[in-house]
């Protein structure tokens, strides 16, 4: 009893500090990281816990229902893809080829319309969106500089910044990209209620469109001057000229930093795997919906390709365009793709005239030899495998 007693004072002290250290440091944010995270048993953030946060709707319009191939559900995954499949927490697994839905597998009570947090696929989203607003005009060109739409990007290094450099993960900025630190820019713009205001602490350190650096902080600029350069909600903008084009099944919605705030734009898009599949069946049709040309096929061949970087050992990087990761080879195919770090995935393999969406609640690390996570090859090789030519 008295060890227990004794335990329980301790607890209580360690808690008193914990809390003081927090009130007196101003990081009011960790009750919220810390309540949603140990204290119900994770080490992170859910695929599904959007409705913690304030979101702004995406409105989706005219359902256009995808045309389900003569060959859906043909196939299976084989017993040890599968395998891998559900120990890494999968919860939807779809496969549109040839314009024409192939395969739909669910897990663990997720469906079709089921919603999933898209974490850091939403990057490419906002890639998507300043490509048409280039196409508007309503941006000059991805030459543009960031000062043209945020003044505190006008003098010094800052004024050096261009809307590729952030699109191309070269910034030079010096955000601190720690998946780990609950004191790091991520932690801190997840689930802190300020975007603005942090990413202002921060400025170019390097000069910018030389190595590739992968910052979320970039991304939440670039929805800056989205903003600025339409005068609208990113949300409304992406609904406006993306979601309702696709032909969308559900309303989205994107997590905010507070009430009538600012989206989460490198993260946090919440929607389900078959409304995901049509970002990159955009892409393969190089930015039409049913004919119509939704962003330009310049843009979509530009976001592709391999950007002119070196990585942070001063080689030629290969695996990064405008927003969109890149394999420029797996076993003779051509592949890009977007992915969110719980191993969220939007694959285009362009040869096949196929999308693969995998979403799960897990995912490997990086291969050590490039920055691919290895379970990517799994669903790659599960679709070509069923339903490749």
């Amino acid at each position: 009893m008295k060890v227990l007693k004794k335990t329980g004072k301790w607890f209580l002290i360690i808690l008193v500090v914990l809390n003081l250290a927090i009130i007196i440091s101003g990081r009011s944010y960790l009750y919220k990281a810390i309540g949603n995270t140990y204290m119900k048993g994770r080490s992170g953030p859910s695929i599904d816990e959007y409705k913690i946060f304030e979101n702004r709707e995406v409105p989706a319009g005219t359902y256009i229902a995808w045309h389900h191939s003569k060959k859906y559900n043909s196939k299976r995954i084989s017993p040890e893809a599968e395998q891998e499949f559900e120990t890494l927490g999968s919860v939807a697994y779809v496969i549109v080829k040839n314009d024409s839905l192939i395969h739909e597998q669910y897990w663990d009570g997720y469906g079709e319309d089921s919603y999933s947090n898209s974490f850091s696929m939403a990057k490419t989203f906002v890639g998507i969106l300043i490509g048409i607003a280039i196409d508007e005009g309503k941006i000059k060109s991805t030459e543009q500089a960031v000062g043209d739409f945020l003044p505190e990007f006008k003098a010094g290094e800052n004024a050096k910044l261009t809307i590729k450099h952030l699109l191309t993960m070269s910034s030079g900025i010096d955000f601190d990209e720690n998946y780990v630190s609950p004191f790091a820019y991520p932690a801190l713009a997840y689930y802190g209620s300020d975007l603005k205001k942090l990413t202002d602490k921060y400025s170019v350190k390097e000069e910018p469109g030389k190595v590739f650096k992968y910052l979320s902080g970039n991304t939440v600029l670039l929805g800056f001057i989205l903003e600025k350069a339409t005068g609208k909600k990113v949300s409304e903008y992406a609904s406006e000229k993306l979601w309702k084009p696709l032909g969308a099944k559900n309303s989205a919605f994107w997590s905010m930093d507070h009430e009538n705030g600012m989206e989460k734009v490198y993260c946090c898009f919440n929607s389900n795997a078959p409304d995901f599949a049509r970002i990159g069946e955009l892409f393969l049709d190089s930015g039409k919906v049913n004919g119509k040309q939704i962003i330009s096929p310049d843009y979509v061949l530009n976001s592709v390709k391999i950007a002119d970087l070196s990585d942070t050992n001063g080689k030629p990087q290969k695996k990064y365009g405008y927003a969109w990761w890149l394999i420029p080879d797996y076993k003779g195919h051509t592949i890009y793709y977007a992915r969110g770090i719980l191993g969220q995935y939007i694959l285009c393999i362009s040869d096949q005239k196929m999308v693969v969406v995998r979403l799960g609640k897990k995912r490997h690390k990086q291969l050590p030899t490039e920055e691919h996570p290895k379970d990517v090859y799994t669903y790659i090789d599960a679709a070509l495998e069923m339903y490749g030519n």
